[in-house]
């Protein structure tokens, strides 16, 4: 196996246990959005889609993350609101990554949706 390889199964294996750990809030009920997110700084090439992806579906969100060609992270989160606004701090606070700066706008629900998703 590669050490590229190695790098990125060791990186894995740290995020998944992050996510894995957390202790998430009681969430009181809120309303149901879809929201389309850009998260903007260092945030490629640290596993933040992974991230993404592993707390939404913890989260029970729906959705879908992909890196974008400008460096930054864009998603489609749904789900309760909520929830929502816990994943976007969350991300938000990363050390690994810097987040400097997040524009989100709420977008028309996807009733079909069921799962979430990493976008290559």
């Amino acid at each position: 196996m590669s050490i590229k390889k190695l790098l990125k199964k060791a990186s894995d294996g740290y995020i998944i246990k992050q996510v894995d750990k957390l202790e998430l809030p009681v969430f009181k009920e809120s309303r149901h959005i879809r929201e389309y997110v850009v998260f903007s700084g260092k945030v490629q090439n640290v596993g933040f889609r992974r991230e993404v992806y592993l707390l939404a579906a913890k989260l029970g969100l729906t959705g879908w993350v992909k890196n974008n060609e400008q460096g930054s992270v864009e998603a489609e989160i749904q789900g309760e609101e909520l929830r929502i606004r816990f994943l976007i701090n969350f991300m938000s606070s990363l050390r690994r990554a810097k987040v400097y700066k997040v524009e989100s706008k709420i977008i028309d629900l996807k009733l079909e949706e069921t799962g979430f998703e990493i976008i290559r």
